[in-house]
């Protein structure tokens, strides 16, 4: 079956409660290895802190509309959508504000489903959008699991991996019985491996036994060139594709896509 079309973009959440897991480098490098592909992606910039947006080169002067603006109603989120240096790549940027949006939320109506209203008229210009989720389950997380079909989890191959994806995979189910019932667990992608580390095929063997093959097979090693991309303002693909992290994130990307089309046909 063909990919998803110009009529329905396919909305996809970057989201895990833990910090410090590649999830807004995997955010930020699958969308432009999606781009590379002619797909129309938008990245959608919902953590306070702005990483996606500074990771793509977008300086804090282009941000003055913003998913802060969108998810109180001041603005359209056409209106937040800027382009990046990437063809085919947009994004929707953050903005300090955010930090205090989930407060002001809280006296909204239908404050869960404030994100899934606003880009109800901007799928159709979109192959796939990415929404990066704050490092924490609250409301703006909660915005994006109401507003996503799937939800992509990075998770670092670390000791506590499990402990921590198991309670998100918890919110997802009640997200999906209150809210999203066609919410789904798009897939697991194991992060920051160290190939010199028992641990971390330890651990990759364990998240490899519990949720099967709901993993990825990719795995995006631990890698200086991709930890260093952020501070030129370019996603790693741009900054060396030539280094192990980038040519991971592109078989990856593949490997997303390829799943896409089978969980379609």
């Amino acid at each position: 079956m063909a990919e998803p079309s110009r009529k329905s973009a396919r909305v996809i959440a970057v989201a895990n409660q833990k910090g410090g897991v590649g999830k807004t480098t995997t955010a930020i490098n699958l969308a432009t290895a999606m781009a590379a592909t002619k797909k129309s992606v938008l990245i959608i910039d919902l953590d306070p802190q702005g990483n996606a947006s500074t990771g793509l080169g977008v300086d804090r002067g282009a941000r003055e509309v913003n998913s802060y603006h969108v998810m109180i109603g001041e603005a359209a989120l056409a209106d937040a959508v800027i382009e990046t240096a990437i063809p085919r790549l947009h994004l929707v940027p953050s903005g300090v504000d955010l930090s205090g949006a989930e407060i002001e939320l809280v006296t909204f109506e239908r404050r869960e489903h404030r994100l899934a209203e606003a880009l109800a008229g901007t799928l159709s210009a979109y192959d796939y959008v990415l929404i990066d989720c704050p490092p924490s389950l609250n409301l703006l997380t909660l915005n994006a699991l109401v507003a996503a079909q799937a939800v992509m989890v990075p998770l670092q191959c670390e000791f506590f991996a499990l402990e921590g994806v198991s309670h998100l995979i918890k919110t997802i189910e009640r997200v999906r019985q209150a809210f999203n019932p066609g919410l789904e667990l798009q897939g697991i992608i194991l992060t920051m491996f160290d190939k010199r580390n028992n641990l971390s095929d330890q651990v990759a063997a364990d998240v490899r036994d519990y949720f099967g093959d709901k993993v990825y097979k990719t795995v995006i090693p631990r890698n200086v060139r991709v930890s260093e991309a952020p501070s030129h303002g370019k996603p790693v693909l741009l900054y060396d594709m030539k280094c192990s992290g980038a040519e991971a994130y592109i078989h990856l990307a593949s490997e997303v896509l390829k799943r896409e089309r089978e969980l379609r046909a």
